[in-house]
């Protein structure tokens, strides 16, 4: 493995490979691309902070190879639209859609230099069915249908979450939480866990909580 900071196709294989993940070539190329272009942006914008791109790749973007399994675990309607709100650096999303392409994807943020970068990366790796809009999560929501699966990462505090979000899921809809700790007993009533897993980045434990609005 090279020791620079071009990360080759071999190179990504390799790592994941090392985690425990064997992608196809075309999902290696394109997770190789939406790397580069991270550490390409990085430089003149704060995307992720001061990482090498092993680092991206087995802190970061490792979540979405974790999530497209956990994903293809459910029970999920065809034809599906999926939000994802807060996508800053285009994370868990835009490396899940290089693996899992369902459906129809929501990247929305309310920062314009991020919504730009996602913007140019979506069409640079030609990801399919994917799109970026830059807006406050609410005007988003008044606009468009209720989804089918909302994913959150970061966005904000579950009992938040279930507020905002909550009303414009559809009946039977769920909400992914990637998170740090297990599942809350405390769901609100018209709320339950589906399935819930973890897994292991270096010394940290983290989690996927599956809640479906009953």
């Amino acid at each position: 493995m090279k020791k620079n900071d071009s990360p080759t196709v071999a190179d990504v294989a390799e790592l994941l490979k090392q985690e425990g993940f064997t992608p196809s070539e075309s999902e290696l190329e394109a997770l190789t691309g939406y790397l580069t272009l991270v550490l390409k942006w990085n430089k003149v914008m704060n995307l992720v902070g001061p990482y090498s791109w092993r680092d991206i790749l087995t802190i970061l973007i490792i979540d979405s190879l974790h999530l497209n399994a956990f994903l293809r675990s459910l029970p999920l309607p065809e034809g599906l639209t999926t939000w994802d709100f807060g996508a800053g650096a285009g994370l868990p999303g835009i490396p899940l859609r290089a693996l899992w392409q369902e459906g129809e994807y929501w990247l929305v943020d309310v920062r314009e230099k991020r919504t730009m970068f996602m913007e140019q990366t979506v069409k640079r790796l030609k990801i399919p069915n994917t799109n970026v809009v830059n807006d406050r999560v609410e005007n988003f929501m008044e606009q468009h249908e209720p989804a089918d699966l909302m994913l959150s990462r970061a966005f904000m505090p579950w009992k938040k979450l279930l507020e905002l979000v909550g009303p414009n899921i559809k009946q039977g809809g769920r909400i992914v939480v990637l998170a740090l700790e297990g599942a809350p007993a405390d769901l609100p009533a018209g709320w339950s866990i589906e399935k819930e897993i973890s897994y292991t980045v270096g010394k940290d434990t983290r989690y996927f909580w599956s809640l479906v609005q009953a």
